[in-house]
Formats: structure tokens, sequence, C-alpha cells
């Protein structure tokens, strides 16, 4: 596991070295690169409904400003632009294409969410731009042979409601489950994979299933009809906003479901802080990164340099906040197949090096959770762990769970 001393020292010794590098820019096929400059962007949601997972661009941003102070990587610095779509297919593409023909970017780096991410991908790849390292567990993310350009980041949303599928079936064998999902690729991965889990045996297991669409003001009242259906186990596959509503009116109605949580939606301070902290408590999820929040990092080196540089870039609630943990482990990602490239920065050799990483760790993963990728594997983090939160942190509990 990298010590926090490794790896600040590897990081400002390499940034130095390269920094007094005479480096020249290469011109064929590497827009957004010069002899001074690697030039990037993202679409990510500062505000709208999913305006919560902003503090991971604003993360993002801080990394690289960090980077750049240290002397930039293979001499140049970092120029990360970063707009605003609200979560919005439609501005979602109107930014990329700004990113892409005004900004010429050289590619597009950990864009958020499901569908608009699915809304920009046949105009990238038809272009051939890196869509590296999308925000989103979407298994649609994860196809090389159709999309060779789009690459996705973290678990497949498939593979861990397959996990709670199936710890449901051990553990409550009786069960009757309802489940929140929102209506689009994300939610209906996770329909999927739950079902998947249980098994067709065990279909019937499920006896409702509720939709809601993004923009609703509330999910209020399909926790009341979920709730009406007499399950006792309710899985809810909802981003932060909706998430902090279902799981504070399923504790307001009464229901006393064993509650299971996307990962997307974890975190103490954007989710359930709002939702109510003891309003949270017994909520299992499926983990793959560490809570800053449990004592049992307190001496661990990733969470040490995660605190280290949120000390001086952040706030002490992105401390807090899993989407800064993830937003951090994920700029470490993108500046590390930037290192790799060496001075070679044409969109090819970056998305080669991308599809080239073997056990990679990163500070703030969960020990034994490492990045691989290759030509036919797009799913860089293919491992996790069961948590339940105790009303104040995240507990993990069970073995890691390999995809």
């Amino acid at each position: 596991m990298t010590s926090r001393r490794t790896f600040l020292q590897s990081s400002a010794a390499a940034a130095a070295a390269l920094a007094t590098s005479a480096w020249p820019a290469r011109a064929e096929n590497a827009p957004g690169i010069t002899d001074t400059e690697i030039k990037f962007g993202q679409t990510e949601a500062y505000s709208g409904p999913a305006s919560a997972y902003g503090v991971i661009g604003k993360t993002e941003a801080a990394y690289f400003k960090m980077i750049n102070e240290m002397g930039g990587v293979n001499g140049r610095k970092i120029n990360f632009i970063s707009l605003d779509d609200a979560y919005s297919p439609p501005k979602t593409v109107e930014q990329t294409r700004r990113l892409v023909e005004q900004e010429q970017v050289a590619f597009i780096f950990n864009g958020l969410g499901t569908a608009p991410n699915v809304a920009v991908r046949d105009y990238l790849n038809q272009t051939k731009i890196p869509q590296l390292f999308v925000a989103t567990g979407a298994a649609t993310f994860g196809d090389p042979q159709h999309f060779p350009w789009t690459m996705g980041y973290q678990p497949n949303y498939q593979t861990e409601s397959k996990i709670f599928g199936k710890h449901i079936l051990a553990s409550k064998p009786d069960a009757k489950v309802a489940i929140l999902f929102q209506n689009d690729g994300f939610g209906k991965d996770y329909l999927a994979g739950v079902k998947e889990g249980l098994g067709a045996d065990h279909a019937g297991m499920v006896v409702k299933e509720v939709s809601y669409e993004n923009g609703e003001p509330t999910v209020d009242s399909q926790i009341v009809t979920l709730q009406g259906s007499g399950a006792d186990v309710f899985v809810i596959a909802a981003t932060p906003k909706y998430a902090a509503q279902a799981i504070r009116k399923s504790y307001d109605v009464g229901w006393n479901a064993v509650r299971y949580l996307t990962d997307v939606s974890v975190s103490i301070a954007a989710v359930l802080k709002p939702a109510g902290l003891d309003k949270a408590k017994g909520l299992i999820t499926a983990a793959y990164a560490k809570d800053a929040t449990d004592a049992i990092w307190k001496d661990d080196p990733g969470l040490k340099a995660f605190a280290d540089f949120i000390g001086k870039y952040g706030t002490a609630n992105d401390l807090r906040d899993t989407n800064a943990a993830y937003g951090f482990n994920a700029a470490i990602l993108m500046v590390e197949v930037l290192k790799r490239c060496g001075n070679d920065l044409s969109r090819e050799n970056i998305m080669r090096q991308a599809a080239n990483i073997k056990d990679l760790e990163l500070p703030m993963l969960l020990p034994g959770v490492k990045i691989n990728t290759s030509a036919d594997n797009f799913y860089p983090i293919r491992s996790m762990q069961l948590a339940q939160f105790d009303g104040e942190n995240w507990k993990n509990f069970g073995d890691l769970i390999t995809a």
C-alpha cells in the first residue's frame, strides 16, 4: 500500500524532474497539448438535482492545481476545464461540444452521470476523443468492442446490486423485496442486478418496484406505495437528493424494512446527515473506498494523504464527504495515466495507457481493491465489500467480493 510519505515524495520528485526537462510537443493528433500544457475537460452537476456530486469536480480541480504547483506532468501544466451540465443530457451535449470544438481539449475526464454520458458517447467515439473514467457504474460504459474510446471507472452497478441480491437471499431467504429506482440506465441496472442476484427461482421475492424521474420534487409518494406492498426489504437505487428523501421518509412512516443503499449515495455529509443520521442507522451498502470518518483508518497512510490534501485544498466537510474521496482517487488515476504517456500525448496513446493498468493502488480505495484495465476490460474497479451504517460511520463486514 502506498504510504503518505512515498505518495507525496514520489509525486513531488516526478513532477520536479519532469518540469526541468525540455519536452517538445508532439503535434500529430494531439489537440489540447502544447510544450507547456495538457488541456482536458469535464461536465459536472454543479447545479440541478444531482448537485451534491459537484464536490467531485471541485476536488479534482484542486488536485490538479496541487500537481501544477509541484511542476505539472511531463513538464506540462494541467489546464482542467470543468463545466456545469446540471445533470441534464441536452446540456451535457452542449457543454461537451463546447469543450471539444471551442476549447479543443485533448479528452473528456470523469464526466458525471449515466444518461448525460450516454448522450455524448457516440459523438466522442465517432470523433475518436477519449471519454475516460466516466463517473457512473453503468454496465454500458465497459464495452470496448463497440465504444473503444469510452471507459468507466467505478464498479458496475449490476455487480453491486447482484451482491445485494445474494446477500438478501442468504440473510433473509423469505424476504419480500421492494425497489425504488431512477428511471434511466442507472436505475435499471440496479433493478436487473438485484433480480440476477436473487436468481430466476426467487424472482417472486421482488413484490414491488417503483421508479422516479430525475427532476421530481420528492419521492415521498413512491415510498408510501412501496411500503404498502408489505415488503420487509427495501433497495434504494437513487442519487443523493432522492436517496436522502427515501431514507428519511421510510423511517418517518415507520417502515421497518432492511434497507440497501446504492454506493453512489453513501456520503455521510451529502446524504445521511440531510436524511438524519438516526434515520439512516442500519443501512447496508457495498463499498470499494475508505470512509474517512471511520476510526479504523486513523493511522492509514492513504487516509493521511487525503487528509493532508483536504487540509490544504478543501474544507472540513469535504473530509466527511465520500464524493471528495472519489474525486481525489479519480484525479490521481488520471495523472498516473498522463505520466505513463511520456511525451506521446496523442489521443491514441492516452487511451492505450488508460487500458494498460495492472494492480494500481489508490490512497482511498479499500485494501485489496486495485485498478486493473486491459484492451478488453474497461471496468477499472471490480471489487467491493459490504458495509453497514451504525449511526455514525460505515462499518465494513464480510470478505472482499471480486467480479
